[in-house]
């Protein structure tokens, strides 16, 4: 043991540490806090990543699930699977049907007045579009009768259901082979419309749907609501090719009309009837 330092005398003042005190590394975190905020940050941004990418896969499962696939086959069976209302709209019209407007009423062109309830091929068709058609398997044929919106014109469009294998094409074939004479679809006079006396046909187109999915002849008869015949001007009207025009313009509003309906039947396989 030292000795006591006598009275008024002091200690000697310590000796100098073994090393100097280290103050810590610039930027060094102190006590553990700031490690705990960097490692929470970084698990909130990977959330945030996982969050954003779980709300990506969400919303294209979502637009997936919105999408419209459209089913050819169906082409196959719609003549009965659809309303028959469906079938034939209330209205046709439109810039060529295809470019918009096809069921605008504002932009129609023919107006339904009434749907057959006969659906056999012998009251839808007449002599040679008939025979070609029971030759090639007719399985029925649907029929409406639509008015123009001036009021002058009326027509029936039919939809003839074939089986496949080109049948359709040989049905097709048979009346453009007697176009000038052929009424093709027969007409249905709808009581107590315009088209009450309905019988006198003016023109006549017939053609084959589009693609191998619908086995479809469409065709339409075209006659006048005040019963003017075609092709009987009187006088100097008549004279130099004027019957013959008159009937072709008959025939071309017929075609124009056959179009349309295409083009809705073509909306129709495909689940796209607005």
């Amino acid at each position: 043991m030292p000795a006591t330092p006598p009275p008024g005398a002091a200690f000697p003042p310590p000796g100098p540490a073994p090393w100097p005190p280290q103050a810590p590394p610039a930027g060094a975190p102190g006590g553990g806090g700031g490690g705990r905020k960097a490692l929470g940050s970084l698990l909130a941004l990977v959330g945030a990543l996982l969050a954003i990418g779980g709300g990506a896969l969400t919303a294209h499962a979502y637009s997936n699930a919105q999408q419209v696939l459209p089913n050819y086959e169906y082409g196959n069976v719609l003549w009965r699977d659809e309303p028959v209302d469906k079938v034939f709209p209330a209205t046709l019209g439109g810039r060529g049907g295809y470019n918009g407007g096809l069921y605008d009423p504002k932009q129609a062109l023919w107006n339904r007045v009434g749907i057959s309830p006969e659906t056999d091929c012998d009251k839808g068709l007449t002599r040679y579009t008939l025979k070609a058609a029971k030759d090639n398997g007719c399985k029925a044929v649907l029929r409406a009768t639509y008015v123009d919106t001036t009021g002058n014109m009326v027509a029936t469009v039919a939809l003839v259901v074939l089986p496949g294998g080109g049948a359709k094409e040989k049905v097709v074939a048979a009346y453009e082979d007697k176009r000038d004479t052929e009424g093709a679809v027969a007409p249905y006079a709808v009581p107590g419309t315009l088209a009450a006396k309905w019988k006198d046909r003016n023109g006549a187109y017939v053609s084959a749907a589009y693609g191998e999915n619908l086995p479809y002849v469409l065709g339409a008869s075209i006659g006048s609501v005040d019963g003017h015949v075609a092709g009987v001007l009187p006088g100097e009207w008549g004279k130099y090719g004027g019957n013959d025009t008159d009937l072709e313009s008959w025939h071309a509003n017929a075609e124009d009309l056959v179009d349309l309906f295409r083009a809705h039947i073509d909306r129709l396989q495909t689940g796209d009837p607005r």
